[in-house]
């Protein structure tokens, strides 16, 4: 279970995806005063070189961050990216991109001294990166490590007592296991906490259930009467997957400005991060008619 390390495929087209939906939740949930608790499940080290290491051999990150921060001559006034492009040139002064944030180095890097922040991670060398480059942002009494499952203590931490809060779930998907685990973890959560905002991320595989997944997700939010949102950003589409050609995320109570930045999002994404002729995205919500 700890074969999976995301430092091979940080700041692909899928990190781009899910951390542009990721800044954009949190600075609307951040319109309001009261403090809001965020959760990564599966918060990985927390940030990645892209020059060395496992990055390197993948080079992954050349047709994502890499290619969108090709164009921030172009682009960089546009509202849609400014945000995450602040907090890429945080960790780059020298203009290039030789380190990607992280989930955990996005949510940390946006907290107000009202919010918290709690990160679980299992992996043994991902886990022991993650404490110390968290221990350097000097945020200990907002920031929260543990060496737990984030599937199954999920649960312990809700509801928060502000009542507000994220929870980003982006598991590896590496075990088959992982779709239902996902399930329960969910249906355990919208049991103690029904309003928060949930961002689950996931891939589109050719696998079977990969490709179920969203219709289990809708019957989730069915059954505890929640409304959704389904983004989904294709770049390729081969006959052999040998590497992640689309991605998606489902939000559960999304913000209802999160429609609209897509439809302006997924258009521009999908112009500069195109691999063939077949990139397309996809969005979707409960109240369409």
């Amino acid at each position: 279970m700890f074969s999976y390390r995301h430092a091979f495929h940080a700041g692909n087209h899928a990190d781009v995806l899910k951390h542009l939906v990721l800044i954009h939740c949190i600075q609307y949930l951040q319109e309001k005063d009261g403090a809001l608790l965020f959760v990564d499940t599966h918060a990985g080290a927390g940030m990645y070189s892209l020059r060395e290491g496992y990055a390197l051999t993948s080079q992954e990150s050349l047709a994502g961050i890499d290619r969108l921060w090709s164009e921030k001559d172009r682009e960089g006034a546009n509202p849609l990216l400014k945000s995450y492009w602040e907090l890429i040139a945080k960790l780059n002064p020298s203009g290039s991109v030789n380190y990607y944030p992280g989930s955990p180095f996005i949510f940390a890097n946006l907290l107000r001294p009202q919010d918290r922040l709690c990160l679980f991670e299992l992996h043994p060398t991902d886990i022991t990166i993650l404490q110390e480059n968290v221990s350097r942002l000097r945020l200990n009494q907002q920031i929260q490590v543990r060496k737990q499952d984030g599937f199954k203590d999920l649960k312990s931490l809700l509801p928060p007592t502000s009542r507000r809060g994220l929870v980003l779930i982006d598991p590896s998907y590496e075990l088959k296991a992982d779709y239902q685990t996902l399930e329960t973890c969910l249906k355990e959560a919208l049991q103690r906490f029904a309003t928060g905002t949930y961002l689950i991320w996931y891939p589109d595989l050719q696998r079977p259930e990969s490709k179920q997944l969203p219709k289990r997700l809708k019957l989730i939010c069915e059954e505890y009467q929640r409304p959704w949102l389904r983004a989904e950003l294709r770049v390729a589409n081969q006959p052999t997957e040998r590497r992640l050609q689309a991605s998606g995320i489902w939000v559960i109570n999304p913000v209802w400005s999160l429609k609209p930045y897509l439809e302006r999002l997924l258009p521009l994404l999908t112009n500069v991060l195109s691999q063939d002729q077949h990139s397309q995205y996809l969005i979707e919500t409960s109240n369409q008619t």
